[in-house]
């Protein structure tokens, strides 16, 4: 078995370019072949488990071979595996587009579909600049992002993404994108609250969009949390104050939530987490909402945006040049559209967001220990997500801390996988408490392990 372990990640190297990785670190960080997956764990080629912490980049929230998702696979295989949605249309992605638009109240009533967050990103960023086009105001053709935010990596959605990391390279390729103040808490100064940082970063959005609304077409947000610059966690009035400068100064409202809808931060939609200001009443809801990576369980690849009725009817015209004409060879696809049904039928029958919220808690009172670390700061969570910064003086650990917290934790059957110096844990919503303390009680000993100068990777 070790051998035929050791022939794949050999024939894996030499054949697969694997995503967001510098391939010659896997000389000496480990590849792990996976053999299968139960529940919230993955199985190796050699029988060693690792629990999925971060749902296999925020995908997987109902476990690994889930067989009620599985079901509805195998029923709609003996259907219709995938049909152009162009001209067709089938049940499964009608059901789907119902179902969401109603956990909206029909605020978002029409779905556009394709495989993948960033894609998803590009069609919202799309679907605005074309609105304002075929409105009559062409010159609404700017977009405005937060500071360390993170949207996706084709070349629309990198535009709007502030991660060096990510961006610097293609930098001659993107159009300039606004970048304005992150709301994230921990900016706080002395005295400040969340609650009032969020609104010194309205206050600076307001004064770019009392120049620039002329010309800009949208704003677009992670809403609650901003994943891949690290965790970082805003205060929901930050949402209404955005709504209600975009309604005042006529710009679009877009919400990515593809790593933070589906329940992960404890209500269906992030959005639901705020309420409007002024006269109107319930959610703030954006004009154009993202939802990819949890919306079919991890199972299959799919990606949509939500849209209010006004975007959608911009479009419908008898002069085709007025249509939206994006399209992916498997937009709604019908087996992708029916995990998603599974999925959603899950959080009905188990009452998912109301049991999350007790095994949200004990999960956090499981990580105290490690909360009050002296070399912990910042530990924070929102929903089903955590996180923490490790605080290391020296810049030559601190660069090395994710790859060695990773290999680390693997030796400890875990599979977290830090963001910079941000441990975060991010896990599917079927922990038992056994696994929530283990969970805690590994985490634990992985960092004070890895914080350690004798944990430094020479």
């Amino acid at each position: 078995m070790v051998e035929k372990q050791s022939d794949l990640v050999g024939r894996s190297l030499a054949s697969v370019w694997h995503p967001c990785t510098q391939m010659q670190h896997h000389e000496t960080t480990p590849l792990i072949p996976v053999s299968h997956g139960a529940g919230a764990w993955l199985y190796d080629t050699n029988g060693k488990r690792y629990l999925d912490a971060i749902s296999s980049w925020w995908v997987n929230l109902f476990g690994h071979a889930n067989p009620r998702i599985n079901a509805a696979l195998i029923d709609q295989l003996g259907k219709i595996e995938h049909a152009m949605l162009a001209g067709f249309t089938h049940e499964p992605v009608i059901q789907l587009s119902e179902k969401l638009a109603a956990r909206t109240g029909n605020v978002l009533g029409h779905c556009f579909y394709a495989s993948d967050g960033a894609s998803a990103v590009e069609i919202a960023l799309k679907m605005s600049f074309h609105f304002w086009r075929n409105a009559g105001q062409g010159s609404k053709q700017e977009f405005v992002c937060l500071a360390g935010s993170y949207h996706g990596e084709t070349i629309g959605a990198l535009a709007v993404t502030d991660v060096a990391l990510f961006r610097d390279a293609y930098g001659p390729l993107l159009q300039k994108a606004h970048v304005v103040m992150s709301p994230d808490a921990r900016a706080a100064e002395e005295g400040e609250t969340a609650a009032g940082v969020a609104r010194r970063a309205a206050d600076a959005l307001e004064l770019l969009l009392r120049e620039r609304a002329g010309h800009i077409a949208a704003v677009i947000i992670e809403p609650l949390v901003q994943c891949a610059t690290g965790m970082a966690m805003h205060d929901p009035v930050y949402l209404a104050e955005v709504r209600t400068l975009c309604d005042r100064y006529g710009v679009h409202l877009i919400f990515d939530e593809i790593a933070v809808g589906c329940g992960r931060t404890g209500t269906f939609f992030a959005a639901e987490h705020a309420i409007a200001t002024g006269t109107a009443a319930g959610p703030v809801w954006p004009d154009l909402l993202c939802l990819s990576k949890g919306i079919s369980g991890g199972y299959l690849p799919l990606s949509l945006v939500m849209t209010r009725d006004t975007i959608f009817e911009a479009f419908y015209d008898v002069d085709v040049r007025r249509g939206f004409l994006h399209s992916h060879s498997y937009t709604g696809n019908p087996l992708a559209c029916r995990a998603a049904l599974a999925t959603l039928a899950i959080f009905e029958e188990d009452d998912v967001l109301n049991v999350n919220r007790q095994r949200a808690q004990r999960l956090t009172v499981a990580l105290q220990p490690l909360a009050g670390h002296e070399r912990v700061a910042n530990f924070r969570q929102c929903g089903m997500i955590w996180a923490f910064d490790a605080q290391i003086d020296d810049p030559a650990a601190a660069a090395t801390f994710s790859r060695r917290f990773f290999a680390r934790a693997l030796e400890n059957e875990l599979l977290v996988r830090p963001i910079g110096c941000t441990v975060y844990l991010m896990p599917p919503y079927i922990l038992s408490d056994a696994e929530c303390d283990l969970l805690a009680e590994r985490t634990a000993t992985v960092f004070d392990h890895v914080i350690a100068p004798s944990g430094r990777m020479t």
